[in-house]
Parts: structure tokens; C-alpha cells; sequence
């Protein structure tokens, strides 16, 4: 288990050659080194994962006197237990104190399998809680003027993500592609494409939103292919300026390193639990096929109608506040193709179709958030330790 660290606490009314021989066998169990485990907490908080093992009872004074070098961390306190020795009723007493000072934490015990799979867990919302710590993404003009709930607080999203929006004026694309006129197919949507990608090497993003619309009057064409095609390379590109949507994705490619489908959802069926989401552009790595269209509202530039493969998904979008989320999961049925909606179009089958009622009745702006497999669980699970 790379960049693990592990913690001791135990008591000295314990038999220090009685707990060696259960920490060996409970350590080797999980495919732990017994040399990765140390009671000096002063390197606490610097790898990925930190883990206090309590190894007996009796250590919870212990505990709370390296209280605050442990919550200096601003990590979940993470409770390694073999419940040997009365180390879970030690854990027990430890957790019900963090909770009581509005503190999060967690017990790991139980079957090894069960513990070798929540270590892994959390070593991935570790990682990816450190992905997004310095992480800069591009706000390119404003929000569309629409996104009228979509206001987000700058401070605030550098303060729970760590993450740096960086305003910067349309007017880049222009110069990046300079004073010929571009036409308004397939070769002027690789210019803007082009003058992007100069954006992002530039201010040294790992993403952006572009305020998209603006260029269908100034270029005469559209950031659709573009956006489809830097997704697929692994950048986080949102369309219409919305910075939530552009956070939501942000988090997805932390947690699990895969593109999002940003879309408005079309039509929705509560009493069946199906939704139909559409928009006229996808990341590339997310189809199966794809075709050039135009874009949908205006009949000009290029828009791209993709082919998902059917199977599991996640729904899911961020406030641009990150007081609230939205996650869901359900089964792509198919893609198609009507004429009267954004280009790429997918209908989805919510495994629980009451949800389908939060779009109805308390949404998070328009835009949502598609994702292949089912992730609710750690995508939650990341909200909470922001």
C-alpha cells in the first residue's frame, strides 16, 4: 500500500509481546508491512492517507493529547482496528469524542477484504482531494447571461477545493487566432480549438468554461468540437461559462480520471424515472461514434452528436457555493438523434426513478453532470471531507 502512512496507539498496561504477535497477524491480513507502522505522529498529514491503528484499549487519553497536532492535519481521523485487546471500544470512545467536537472520522474494521477495499476507497479521495489543491481552471468571459442561479464565490471555491478560477477576457481567442476571418465548418472549429489550447498553455490551466455562445457571433462558429476534443485529452472543458458544471467535472476527473457529459436535461418522466439530457457537444472519449452536425440553437458552426454505449451512470452536479450536491445513478438506455433538441441526446433510467423529482423541485441550475459507472458513493463521499 504506497503512500500510506500508519499510526500506533497503545497502552502501556498491555503486553507489549502479546500485542506484537496480533498486530503481526492482523497487519499481515491486509497485506500491511508491520515496519510501515510507528508511534511518532510528528510526520502526521504529510502522505495521502494517514491511518491510526489503535492497537489496545486504554489509549484514548492517549489520543486526544495528540488531538491537536492530528487535526492540524484538516483530515478525516481515519481508526484502524483489529478489536483485539479492546481496541474497537477504544476506537468507539475516540469516534463518539471527534463527533462530539464536530470533528469527522471513521472506523475500519471488520473482515480483511472489507478493509483492504475501504483503504483503497479512501486512498482514492485522498488523492483526489490532493489533485485539486492548487488546481487552476479558467473562467473564459463571463457565465452566459442566463446561469442566473450559477453565481459562485470565488473565495469560497479556493477556500473548500483549493482550487484557483482565473478570469480571463474572450477577447484571448480572438488574438490566439488572429485577424483572418475563420469559416464556419469543421477547419474554424479547429481554430478555435487551436487558440484554446494557446489559453491553456498560457495561464497553465487544468481547465476551463467558455462563455461559447459569444463566439457564434463574433467567429461565426462554435467551441463544440473544441471542448469535445480537450476533454478527451484530459482537460476539464465546460461550455456557457458555467463554473459550477465546470467544478462538477473538475471533481469527476480528480476522483476517478474520466470525462463528464455536461447537458440540460430535456424531458423528464417521474412516474417512470427516465430523463432525457441533451447538448450539442461530448467529450470524445466518452462515445462510441460520433457525427458532425451544426450547433442546435443557431444552425451554424459544428456541433457533434455522440453515441454512448449503454450501461451504468451517475448523474451528478456541485452548487457553485459546495453547500450542495446532487448524485444519482442509473442505466443509459440508448442515444438518439431528434431533430428539435442539442445534438448528442441520451436517455436515462434512474434505478431510483423518485429522484427524478429533484429536477422538478429543488435543482441545482440546469446544467448536470453524466458520467459512465456507478460512483455515487464516492462521489459523496467526497463532498463531505471538502
Amino acid at each position: 500500500m504506497k503512500d500510506i502512512a500508519i499510526y500506533t496507539l497503545t497502552s502501556a498496561l498491555h503486553d507489549e509481546q502479546s500485542v506484537a504477535a496480533s498486530t503481526h497477524l492482523f497487519l499481515s491480513s491486509l497485506g500491511i508491512d508491520y515496519d510501515m507502522c510507528g508511534s511518532d505522529f510528528s510526520t502526521y498529514g504529510q502522505s495521502i492517507l494517514d491511518l491510526i491503528y489503535v492497537r489496545t484499549g486504554g489509549t484514548e487519553n492517549i489520543f486526544r493529547q495528540l488531538l491537536p497536532q492530528i487535526q492540524s492535519s484538516g483530515k478525516p481521523v481515519l481508526l484502524l482496528t483489529s478489536g483485539t485487546n479492546n481496541s474497537l471500544a477504544a476506537s468507539m470512545e475516540i469516534l463518539s469524542f471527534l463527533q462530539q467536537n464536530n470533528m469527522q472520522g471513521e472506523i475500519l474494521h471488520g473482515q480483511p477484504q472489507y478493509i483492504i477495499k475501504r483503504i483503497s476507497e479512501l486512498q482514492q479521495l485522498a488523492q483526489a482531494r490532493r489533485k485539486l489543491q492548487g488546481c487552476r481552471l479558467g473562467v473564459i468571459g463571463k457565465p452566459s447571461d442566463w446561469l442566473i442561479s450559477s453565481a459562485t464565490d470565488y473565495q469560497i471555491v479556493h477556500n473548500k477545493l483549493g482550487i484557483e478560477l482565473i478570469d480571463i477576457p474572450l477577447d484571448e481567442i480572438r488574438k490566439a487566432i488572429g485577424d483572418t476571418a475563420i469559416d464556419g465548418g469543421q477547419q474554424g472549429a479547429l481554430r478555435i480549438y487551436d487558440a484554446l489550447k494557446q489559453i491553456v498553455e498560457k495561464h497553465n490551466l487544468q481547465g476551463f468554461t467558455l462563455r461559447c455562445f459569444d463566439l457564434l457571433t463574433e467567429l461565426h462558429n462554435t467551441g463544440c468540437l473544441a471542448l469535445a476534443r480537450l476533454n478527451s485529452e484530459g482537460l476539464v472543458a465546460s461550455c456557457e461559462g458555467d463554473i459550477p458544471a465546470m467544478l462538477s467535472m473538475t471533481v469527476v476527473r480528480a476522483l476517478f480520471g474520466i470525462s463528464g457529459f455536461q447537458a440540460n436535461p430535456a424531458h423528464i418522466d417521474v412516474e417512470t424515472g427516465q430523463i432525457l439530457l441533451a447538448h450539442c457537444t461530448i467529450p470524445l472519449d466518452m462515445v462510441e461514434r460520433y457525427e458532425y452536425d451544426t450547433h442546435f440553437e443557431s444552425g451554424i458552426g459544428v456541433g457533434i452528436r455522440g453515441y454512448m454505449p449503454a450501461g451504468p451512470v451517475t448523474i451528478f452536479k456541485l452548487s457553485g457555493d459546495i453547500t450542495r450536491h446532487f448524485v444519482a445513478e442509473g442505466q443509459l438506455l440508448r442515444c438518439e438523434s431528434r431533430p428539435n433538441l442539442c445534438r448528442t441526446q441520451a436517455i436515462v433510467q434512474f434505478d431510483n426513478p423518485a429522484e427524478t423529482k429533484y429536477f422538478l423541485t429543488n435543482p441545482i441550475g440546469n446544467h448536470h453532470i453524466l458520467l459512465p459507472g456507478h460512483h455515487a458513493k464516492l462521489l459523496s463521499e467526497m463532498i463531505k471531507i471538502l
